[in-house]
């Protein structure tokens, strides 16, 4: 497999579905102090996908930021990139090449390129991995994905991390359909509860810097109620302020507000790259939850996402199954009431550049639990 790289300018990145693998992403990232890069690439369609032409190409591209660890090494992230997904037994073959290759277009003190892959995981597509009742079982132990997906591999170098940092799970709404089908694939409690926030006077409205602070106390009720870190108030000004446009992928973002009578009940910030529209915060006060605005909100952000041509919207984060104890089981629950696909990912692999230092960096990883890596480069 020959895989020609080459660097391009951020501007150029192509438009995609993924906000993470765009030029607003970069820009995003760029504020919030990281460095970004933009490699194009060119592939045989025979070495990446089954019963190709011979002679056949497929171009493409895909971003990497960089977080450095302290004054000397330093890490490459690719979120949910690549896009273009090869079939499976070609899989790991593409990722060593693509990682080769981009070595010498890295700083040489970069000890990994870590690939948090959207693509779909391999163990979702197997009858065996799925319960009685159709829930998704999950992937095996890491040492079985590592067998697999480094099959064809001449190095078998790639690495499954210890927990993933963009969401693996999701669930995906085809939005081509009409808002009463939309509704109707809904589970009655779910419409039910979007009727009565409506009957209780809540609005849905989009809302500027000037209502960050809003979104900000709200988030800040939620982190705490969940037990989950809490990002500066700045973060979120990145998302909101972050400019694309003279690129050719650039992404439109709204802050959404649900409350009555001028009392914040819910927000969220939804995101449009390409067809897809992105659920990509949400914060909700911890009073007055009777009057279902989380509801209303998602719905009216569907509504918006459907209006400006987006043909599927991204939930983004769920528990891959119904299991109670999983800590975003809550979140699945709300989520799967609003129908659609549940989606799983292959997550976050490794492809170590400097073996001795990345040993280092997954112990200290480790014992953090990922917490520092998750929070600084997602």
């Amino acid at each position: 497999m020959n895989i020609a790289i080459n660097k391009k300018d951020i501007k150029e990145v192509y438009e995609t579905s993924i906000i993470q693998q765009t030029a607003f992403w970069s820009e995003v990232k760029t504020q919030q102090g990281l460095q970004s890069k933009a490699f194009d690439f060119k592939v045989k369609n025979e070495d990446i996908y089954h019963d190709a032409l011979k002679n056949k190409f497929t171009q493409a591209d895909f971003l990497v930021l960089l977080q450095p660890l302290d004054s000397e090494y330093s890490i490459a992230y690719v979120p949910y990139g690549p896009e273009i997904e090869p079939n499976e037994e070609y899989q790991g073959k593409f990722l060593e090449e693509l990682s080769e290759n981009l070595r010498s277009h890295l700083p040489s003190k970069c000890i990994l390129i870590r690939y948090d892959l959207a693509w779909e995981s391999h163990w979702a597509k197997e009858e065996d991995n799925f319960d009685p009742s159709g829930n998704w079982i999950g992937p095996p132990e890491k040492k079985y994905q590592e067998f697999r997906f480094n099959f064809n591999t001449e190095n078998w170098n790639l690495k499954k991390t210890n927990s993933d940092i963009l969401p693996s799970n999701t669930i995906f709404l085809d939005l081509q359909q009409e808002e009463d089908t939309l509704l109707s694939s809904m589970k009655a409690k779910t419409r039910y509860n979007i009727n009565l926030s409506y009957r209780k006077g809540v609005t849905v409205s989009k809302v500027g810097m000037e209502n960050l602070h809003i979104w900000y106390a709200l988030y800040q009720e939620t982190a705490l109620r969940n037990r989950i870190h809490i990002n500066d108030i700045e973060y979120f000004r990145t998302v909101l302020s972050a400019r694309a446009e003279d690129t050719s992928s650039p992404a439109e973002v709204e802050l959404l507000l649900a409350e009555t009578e001028g009392q914040p009940l819910a927000a969220m910030f939804l995101v449009i790259s390409g067809q897809r529209g992105t659920y990509l915060y949400g914060a909700s006060s911890s009073s007055n939850r009777n009057y279902m605005a989380t509801y209303a909100l998602q719905w009216e952000a569907m509504k918006i996402a459907k209006n400006r041509g987006c043909t599927e919207y991204d939930l983004f984060g769920v528990a891959p199954n119904p299991d109670p104890s999983h800590p975003l089981h809550g979140l699945y629950k709300f989520k799967t009431g609003f129908g659609g696909e549940l989606y799983h990912r292959m997550g976050c692999w490794d492809y170590p550049l400097d073996m001795e230092q990345y040993h280092r960096f997954i112990a200290t990883e480790m014992q953090s639990q990922g917490y520092t890596c998750r929070q600084t480069i997602h």
